[in-house]
Parts: structure tokens; C-alpha cells; sequence
């Protein structure tokens, strides 16, 4: 503690110098210095695991980002696209000090998002939060100077100087940054600067020199930063902590600024069908002055957050009246408002089917111009999986309305069905599936149910001689000063304790006949020649080689072997829970990491990224020889390991691994909940 502490009293140090030199003002440093001091010990390293759907599957990633803390019980806040569909969130406080954090609630259209540290995790010697503060954000002008916070590429924390240079700042185009389906422009006018921010700074604190938070870093354009403004952060965030998510209103009104500028007020530039407004009568063309008893107007795209912040507000359900023109005519309508969803559904993962699908919203129903929101949307597809083999294929986007003549409405009816259809099922079932596709009504059959296992080859009954060779090529054999003609193999490597080794063959012999007939090998692509030739004789067969060592005339009989079990038929363990896969070492295995016969141990197979295992830093080809000190030997051993930690939901668990000539210990912390 006491060296991470100086080394935040350096950074102070070296700052306030830094800047004073920069800055011949003496009130300069004094406000710098306060700045850092106030806010540095309140930003968050964030890192995440988040799931989302791809390639019909839900798949894992890691990032980091950062955030700011703002309550003293442990309220983070940070952009949705940082932690808006995390699964586990770690995060690091200026000192080093690592606390667990769960997602409170995450908002697209604000790309905003509440996290929770887990404070009873705490030591209880650990020193009492930092706290951020937030100021009027609507005080904010440009020229001030402000100083942009966070962990840039998962670095940590820094602070770098600028002023604002826009307090209205919007996204170029329309739909130019697009959140699970929504348009943050909506909402959000940025506040832009140019304090130098990087990727990783995203949902770190803009501050202002007093100290304050005036706006949460969310994007870079060009040189310039983009923030969102303090005041509209706050009020998201504190909607996020107390409920999860953010209650707003829909009228289906879709407006931009008026193309006269004589005129004040909104230009209504289009109605959705069967939504509250098309239902009070206002159409494509009207202006609109006064909405719910308040003045709108917009004259630049810059202004059109301003109205849709004032939409969403409204009760849903409590009727409002609007008034405008229409042809220059005075008009008044009443409308009602409904209460606005998500524009899409958490996607989730079907992997019977070879599909992530989603519950379809208002709003993707509508999009898809559909009629109701009955059915099941693809989200995606596994290119190798039965949805998409079945003819014809699903696609994403299409909507499924029924599986065997029983109809679905929802994910949940989907996921029932299929749990009925798969039941003590050990093959594939064919399925009718009825889906539409625009305004196709379409029929397919999708093979639903558990994967067949693949074919193993079995190899491990061949004759096995324990050589590694190569082929006497012509210049191979031209440089070995033998004849031109002349075709067979070079011994490059004798393997311990096999019938070759046993035989007395040596590494640099030469071989050309196998029980009298020739090795027809002389090409590079005859690489296989003398392997099968080995192999079309049975283990225990006594067989004849000639060749030359050294020059001199070397025949010998050894009796082969039965092959030593390969890789891909020992026995392995697809550890779900933390997510990698083991199995046992095969003689190549302990040759090639020059292990003894006898040393324990299991290969990693494979580790799905970002699972926790992945986290842990278990990489694959790793050789776990211990798990919580008790040494594992084969594969029934370590899924009864395995299985204990998980039924008991150990906090943690130590691995002792090897890594090539290295070994080192790794914690695998599973977060249960």
C-alpha cells in the first residue's frame, strides 16, 4: 500500500510541475492539482467478459474500458458498450485494489450503464471509496478548460488535458452509431473536446477544473472527444441503479428540423403506422409548436435531442395534447402514449438448432413490418449446424411461427418445445418448421437434437517400428556419395523403449528394403512410403531391414509393435463450467516435451475465449499436472476434481501448470452468480 500510494503522490508531483511549467498562470496548477486529486482516485479500470450472438452461437469476448465511482455504495458508472452485455466485470481502483462488480442496468440509447462493486468482498482494512461529483452540465461552455480520465487501452489510470470545443456536438449521419438497434444521436449532444482520449477511456469522467464531472467520455471523432453530458448521465444512472433499466414513452412520431426557418417549431417528417400518433391523426407534413405544454422548435439537426428528450419523458398512458399547423392552419390533437421497448430482445442461444434467437419488440416487429409480435426472430446462424443445412436454409431475420404444427409465440415456447422434442433422444429429429420471410410463408425441415459423434479412426492396432525418417532423395543421396538409383529412407530420430531401439537401429541409418522389397522412396512427396509399408503388417510380426551405417552393410530382424494410442483416440473432458478441454498425453505428447513415461499430467485442448478459464490465463497446449495441490493423473481423476469444485462453488482453485520449460501457478476464480 504504502508504495502504490507514493507512487500516486509522484504522479501528483510530476503533474502539478508539468503543467506549471506549461502554464505560466499560478492559479493554473492549484485547480489542475485539485482536479486530479478529487477525481484520479474515483476512476475504475473496468475489465469485462460480455456475450453476444454470432454465428448461431453465443461467444464470449474480453475488453476493457473504464468508469468513475459516484456513491458511496459502490455505484460505477460506464458506456453500455463497455459493460452493457457483460457477464463477469473486474475492476481495478487507482491504488490496484481489484473488486468484483455486477451490472445494475445498461441503456443503449444513452450508451450508458450502472455497475455495483461487490463492497462486502473488501478487506476490512481497505480504505473508503473516492467519490466523484457531478456539476451542471448545462453550465459548461466552450473554451473551458477540461481534463478527460480513464484506463486507455487497459493501461492504467491517466489524465489528459484540454477544453471544450462544442457543447452540442451530434453524430454526423442519422444511424452513424447504432446500439442494439438504437441511435444514441436520439438523445445524446456530446459535449466535444479535445483532451487526447484512446481506445479504453470509454466511459471514464470528463472533469471540469474544480474537480467536477461534466460529461462520461463515449466516442473520438477525428481529433475531437465526445462526451455525455453530465446531467444526462446522471439522471439515466440513477434510473439504471434504482430499476435496471430506463421508463420511457412512445408516440411513433418521427420528426426533423423545419425546412423553412421562417417558421418556428418541428417538422413532422413521418408517422408510424398503428403507433399512437398515427392513431391521433397528425401526419407527414405538420408542424408542430407546443407539445404537452411546451414550446419546441428546431432549426439544425443539434436540436432534435432536445425534443425526443421531452417525448420520452411522458407518462405512458397519460394523454397529452399537441398543437401546430397543418397548410398554415392552426391544428390540436390529443395522443396517448405507450410505453417505448427495446429496439431488440437479448438474443439467446439454441444449440440444437444451430441458432441465437430473440424475442421480437414493438419496435423489431414494426421494423420487420410485421402485424403482431408473435414468433421467434433469428438472430444468427451456425454455418454448419442443422438450421442451417435444413433446405431451405434459416437465415437471420427470419421469423418462426411454428414447429410441428404447434405454434410459438416466444423464445421460451421454442426453447419448451425443443426440450420435448430431444428428450432421451440420441440421434437427430426431423422437424417441420413453418417460418416466414418478409411476406413468404416458407416450410423447411431442421434435424433438431444432439450432435452424432464424429468417427474416430481407429489406428492404434498397426504395427508400429519407432522411427522418425526421411526420404533419401537423389541429391540427399548424390551428397551421401551413394548411387544415383538408389531409393530408401534416413533414420532421423529413435524413440525410447520401442521395438526400433530394441532392434539396435540407429539415428543416421539408411534403410532401402523391408523384408527384401525396395522402399520406392526417392521424392520429397514419398514422405508416407515407408510408414505404410510398416503399417500393412500386424503387431508382433518379425520383419527384416537392410541398409548401410556408416557405409557398411547393416541387416537386422526386430519385431513390431502395436502403435501407441494416438492423440485423438485417448481419453478427454470438455470441462463446460470453466469452459476448456483436456485429455490424456500420448507418447508423441511426452517425446516431444521430453517427459518421462511415468510424469502425470494433462494437455489443454482447447479454451473458449473469455471463459474462465481463458481468464485465468490457461492457454492451450498447457500441461495441468495439479489441481489444489493434488496431482492428476488421467482423466477420471481430474472430472472428479473438476466436478467437486463445481458442486461445492469453491471461490477458487488453484492449476500448477507447465508451459514449454516454464511452470507457474494460475487461479481460476469462477463468479457463480
Amino acid at each position: 500500500m504504502i508504495k502504490k500510494l507514493s507512487i500516486f503522490n509522484l504522479f501528483l508531483f510530476l503533474f502539478y510541475h508539468t503543467t506549471l511549467c506549461a502554464n505560466p498562470d499560478k492559479t493554473t496548477p492549484i485547480s489542475l492539482s485539485n482536479a486530479v486529486k478529487n477525481v484520479y482516485p474515483a476512476i475504475v479500470r473496468i475489465e469485462v467478459v460480455s456475450e453476444q450472438g454470432a454465428g448461431g452461437r453465443m461467444m464470449k469476448s474480453r475488453s476493457t474500458g473504464s468508469g468513475v465511482i459516484v456513491s458511496k455504495n459502490g455505484w460505477v458508472i460506464t458506456n453500455h458498450h463497455v459493460a452493457g452485455k457483460a457477464t463477469r466485470i473486474n475492476c481495478r481502483l487507482f491504488n490496484g485494489e481489484e473488486i468484483m462488480a455486477d451490472l445494475l442496468g445498461a441503456d443503449p440509447l444513452t450508451d450508458l450503464a450502472v455497475l455495483k462493486l461487490r463492497l462486502k468482498k473488501r478487506s476490512k482494512n481497505a480504505k473508503p471509496l473516492t467519490v466523484a461529483k457531478f456539476a451542471d452540465s448545462n453550465k459548461v461552455e466552450v473554451g473551458d478548460v477540461c481534463f478527460a480520465m480513464g484506463s486507455p487501452a487497459g493501461l492504467s489510470q491517466s489524465v489528459t488535458r484540454g477544453i471544450i470545443s462544442n457543447t452540442a456536438l451530434i453524430s454526423a449521419g442519422k444511424n452513424s452509431l447504432r446500439l442494439d438497434g438504437e441511435n444514441v444521436g436520439e438523445l445524446v449532444r456530446w459535449l466535444g473536446h479535445d483532451a487526447v482520449i484512446f481506445p479504453g477511456n470509454s466511459g471514464g469522467p470528463l472533469v471540469n477544473k474544480h474537480g467536477e464531472i461534466i460529461g462520461i467520455n463515449e466516442v473520438g471523432i477525428g481529433s475531437l472527444g465526445g462526451a455525455i453530458p453530465a446531467n444526462l448521465a446522471q439522471t439515466v444512472s440513477n434510473e439504471l441503479a434504482e430499476k435496471g433499466y430506463v421508463s420511457r414513452s412512445w408516440t411513433g412520431l418521427e420528426c426533423q428540423p423545419m425546412l423553412n426557418h421562417d417558421i418556428e417549431g418541428l417538422l413532422v417528417s413521418g408517422v408510424i403506422k398503428n403507433s399512437p400518433a398515427k392513431n391521433s391523426g397528425i401526419l407527414p407534413g405538420d408542424i408542430i409548436k407546443n407539445f404537452d405544454g411546451v414550446e419546441v422548435k428546431a432549426r439544425i439537426p443539434e436540436d432534435l435531442p432536445i425534443f425526443n428528450k421531452i417525448a420520452y419523458s411522458r407518462k405512458p398512458g397519460r394523454e397529452i395534447k399537441i398543437s401546430g399547423l397543418r397548410n398554415g392552419k392552426r391544428k390540436v390533437w390529443n395522443l396517448t402514449p405507450i410505453v417505448r421497448e427495446s429496439a431488440f430482445a437479448k438474443e439467446l442461444e439454441l444449440r440444437n438448432w444451430g441458432l441465437t434467437v430473440r424475442d421480437l419488440t414493438l419496435m423489431s416487429s414494426l421494423e420487420a413490418q410485421r402485424t403482431s409480435k408473435k414468433g421467434v426472430q433469428v438472430h444468427s446462424v451456425n454455418p454448419g449446424g442443422p438450421s442451417s443445412g435444413s433446405k431451405p436454409a434459416l437465415r437471420i431475420g427470419d421469423v418462426i411461427t411454428s414447429i410441428n404444427n404447434n405454434s410459438i409465440s416466444c423464445v421460451k415456447d421454442m426453447i419448451s418445445i425443443t426440450n420435448h422434442l430431444t428428450d432421451k433422444k440420441g440421434e437427430p429429429i426431423s422437424t417441420l418448421v413453418n417460418f416466414e420471410r418478409n411476406l413468404a410463408k416458407l416450410l423447411t425441415v431442421v434435424k433438431v437434437g444432439p450432435a452424432m459423434d464424429e468417427n474416430r479412426p481407429i489406428q492404434a492396432w498397426k504395427a508400429w517400428l519407432g522411427v522418425s525418417t526421411q526420404v533419401l532423395t537423389r541429391e540427399l543421396a548424390e551428397a551421401l556419395k551413394l548411387t544415383k538409383s538408389v531409393k530408401g529412407v534416413r533414420i532421423i530420430q529413435v524413440y525410447p523403449d520401442t521395438p526400433a531401439e530394441s532392434g539396435g537401429l540407429k539415428t543416421g541409418d539408411l534403410l532401402f528394403k523391408i523384408d527384401g522389397q525396395i522402399i520406392q522412396a526417392y521424392r520429397p512427396e514419398d514422405i508416407e512410403v515407408f510408414g505404410n509399408m510398416i503399417k500393412q503388417y500386424k503387431p508382433g510380426a518379425k520383419v527384416h531391414f537392410s541398409g548401410l551405417r556408416n557405409g557398411k552393410e547393416i541387416n537386422t530382424n526386430i519385431e513390431l509393435q502395436k502403435r501407441p494410442t494416438p492423440a485423438n483416440e485417448l481419453p478427454d473432458f470438455d470441462e463446460e463450467t470453466f469452459e476448456f478441454t483436456v485429455r490424456e498425453l500420448s507418447f508423441s505428447d511426452r517425446i516431444n516435451r521430453r517427459l518421462n513415461k511415468d510424469e502425470p499430467g494433462l494437455v489443454v485442448e482447447s479454451v473458449e475465449a473469455a471463459g474462465w478459464a481463458s481468464i485465468a490465463g490457461l492457454r492451450k497446449g498447457d500441461l495441468i499436472i495439479k489441481i489444489n495441490n493434488k496431482t492428476i493423473k488421467d482423466i477420471t481423476l481430474f472430472q472428479k476434481e473438476m466436478d467437486l469444485i463445481v458442486k461445492r462453488k469453491a471461490e477458487n482453485c488453484i492449476f500448477f501448470i507447465k508451459r514449454g520449460i516454464h511452470s507457474l501457478f494460475l487461479e481460476l476464480e469462477p463468479d457463480w452468480k
